[in-house]
Order: structure tokens, then C-alpha cells, then sequence
């Protein structure tokens, strides 16, 4: 059995694997357990193993690499074009084999497991901070309905919220006050696994050399630092910096037709959270613009002088992602600019 590429259709349970042959004829269409799937493609050779790149993908690609073969993962929207008719999870999987013989297709890497630890801490802390958002307003909600007001600001609700609670005075049942103090310690309690998530980040920064040359950059601190080492590593995957702000979602989208070149706002593609962060880490730089180096200074002050705030900001992302990729690519420490950089491109 001459194989050069397999597809598998990743599930839960139950794994769908489709063989190709060099001509693109089906030769091989299986459905395996977890177990079974492994103990095939240990005594099988082929030329490379695709899968979409979701849930489970790369605990399988890792034990596929350990076997010796080339697996690779793919975005899910790259192999839906090679899907030929209605949806199955065989005909996924021919899809998927198709897609990884592409020589122009785009590959996602396969991470390692102190990126996977590190991308679920992030990802465990964001969902806790969208929690401390929610019980928040919650309880000014409950607070609004009996005609007491906060000012805006978690701080001030947190002062705030005690003297609510004492103050015999106010129009507030037994039960009410009751699901205060409990909304109030839930919200207490999750102060406190955010502390000790930001401080398991900010040990594993120090612990990190790429992290220290990360940090060295204007606007990117531990927490943007070990987020993009979690999400691309070295930064391997991208040809040039404009590729990774292009996946993080920070360069125009484009929709020209006849010749005409027509630029809209940001493509907001890719990691929605990383693109947050660096924006997030830009408005910092924006606020304390005069504390940054010349060339820096004054790439921002001729912006300012012709764009408004917020493009600016962006701007100032899409520069940020740009230099952080170019100091993970080539492993030199950040310089700062020290003339102005019309291009928009950081040297190192």
C-alpha cells in the first residue's frame, strides 16, 4: 500500500482517517478509536498526516511526530475549499488529505506542552476576569433597582459596597443583602485566583530569556510576552513581521476589484486575544508617548499631527507586533529607534 497522504477528521472518541496515493486516489478509509489510530500509523508509511487544527490536534500531532511521521496541522477555513460535496466525516477527511498536499498551504505549529500550559493559564484568567465583569454588573444592577447608584469603576464599587451593606438606613430586604455578601465574596474569591494566575505569568516571564528580550519593548510587559511565546514560539511560522500582524489582525482589510485598491479598517482576524493585548499595551505607550525614545517620539507625534487617536493606536499595535516578532525571529534584543521610521518597520 503506497500512501502519500493522510487526512484524519479529529473527534472525541471515534478518529476518521482517509489514505491518498500519489495520484490522489483513495486507497485507505478507516474509522479507528484513539488507540486503534496510533497502532495504525505505527506500522504504516506516508509522505505527510494532516489534520485541522482544533481540540486535541496537537497531543495527536506530537505522538504522529514521535512515530516519525511529518504531521501537520491546518486551519479549519484552509480545508473547507477542498470539500467536494455535503458534509461527512469521511468526506472531511479526503478534504483534509487533499488540503495538506498543497504545496501553498499554510500550516499551524504543532506547540509544545509549556505553550500549551502557558496558553491555558491565559485563557483560565481571561475567563475569570470576564467573570469579575459580570458579578460587577450584576451587582450594580441589583444596587440600580433599589435606587442606589456606584460611580463607574470596579475600585469604587469595591469601597463602596461594604458601606452599602452596613448602612441599616437603606431600602435593602434580608434576601437582598444576602445575595450581595455572597456576590461580594465571589468576587473576592476571584481576586484571588487572578493574583495567583498573574503571578504564575509573571514567574514563568522571568524564567524566560524570550521574555526578558520581549519585555525590553515599549508597551509589552510579562503578560503580552508569555501570551505570544504561547501562541507562535519563535515565531518560525511567519516569513516576515507583517505576516504575524496580518494573523493577529492588525493590517487594513482589503476588498479591491478592477484594478482599484480599496483599504478598509483592520482585518480583526487571527487571535482576537493577542491583537487586544497589544492594542491594550499601545494606548500605554500612546499616554506616556513623551517617556519613549526619539525615534519612537516622534514616529508618533507625526502621526498624531495627521490621524485620529484611535488610528494611531492601531498603528502603533501593528509596529509593536512587529518589532516583538522581530526580536523572537531573530533572537537579538530590542533597539530602540533613535530616528524616526516612516515605513513603520522596526530593524533589528
Amino acid at each position: 500500500m503506497n500512501l502519500h497522504a493522510i487526512g484524519i477528521d479529529l473527534g472525541k472518541t471515534t478518529f476518521h482517517l482517509v489514505g491518498l496515493n500519489q495520484a490522489g486516489e483513495v486507497q485507505v478509509r478507516k474509522k479507528f478509536s484513539r488507540t486503534q489510530l496510533l497502532r495504525f500509523t505505527a506500522n504504516v508509511q506516508v509522505h505527510l498526516i494532516g489534520m485541522e487544527a482544533c481540540a486535541g490536534s496537537h497531543f495527536l500531532g506530537k505522538a504522529l511526530r514521535e512515530q516519525g511521521h511529518e504531521a501537520r496541522l491546518m486551519p479549519a477555513q484552509y480545508v473547507k475549499p477542498f470539500v467536494k460535496t455535503n458534509k461527512s466525516d469521511f468526506i472531511d477527511a479526503e478534504a483534509i488529505a487533499e488540503a495538506v498536499s498543497r504545496p501553498s498551504m499554510r500550516f499551524v505549529p504543532i506547540k509544545t506542552d509549556e505553550q500549551l500550559d502557558m496558553q491555558s493559564l491565559h485563557r483560565v484568567r481571561e475567563r475569570w476576569i470576564m467573570r469579575r465583569t459580570s458579578v460587577v454588573n450584576q451587582i450594580r444592577g441589583l444596587l440600580l433597582e433599589r435606587g442606589i447608584t456606584v460611580r463607574t469603576g470596579r475600585c469604587h464599587l469595591d469601597a463602596a459596597l461594604p458601606n452599602i451593606l452596613e448602612d441599616g438606613s437603606t431600602s435593602l430586604s434580608g434576601t437582598l443583602r444576602f445575595l450581595l455578601v455572597e456576590l461580594k465574596q465571589e468576587l473576592e474569591q476571584l481576586a484571588i485566583h487572578i493574583e495567583q494566575a498573574e503571578m504564575l505569568i509573571e514567574r514563568a516571564a522571568k524564567q524566560s530569556e524570550a521574555c526578558q528580550r520581549l519585555d525590553a519593548i515599549p508597551g509589552i510587559g510579562p503578560l503580552t510576552a508569555t501570551a505570544l511565546i504561547a501562541a507562535i514560539g519563535n515565531g518560525g511560522a511567519f516569513r516576515k513581521g507583517r505576516e504575524f500582524a496580518a494573523w493577529v489582525g492588525l493590517v487594513p482589510r482589503e476588498h479591491s476589484t478592477g484594478g482599484k485598491q480599496k483599504l478598509l479598517g483592520i482585518s480583526k482576524r487571527g487571535n482576537s486575544y493577542l491583537r487586544k493585548l497589544f492594542v491594550q499595551g499601545a494606548r500605554a505607550v500612546l499616554k506616556y508617548r513623551d517617556k519613549q525614545c526619539s525615534g519612537l517620539k516622534h514616529w508618533l507625534a507625526e502621526l498624531s499631527s495627521r490621524s485620529h487617536y484611535n488610528i494611531v493606536g492601531v498603528a502603533l499595535a501593528n509596529k509593536l507586533a512587529r518589532m516583538a516578532w522581530a526580536v523572537l525571529a531573530s533572537g537579538d534584543a530590542y533597539r530602540p529607534l533613535l530616528q524616526a521610521d516612516t515605513t513603520g518597520l522596526q530593524s533589528t
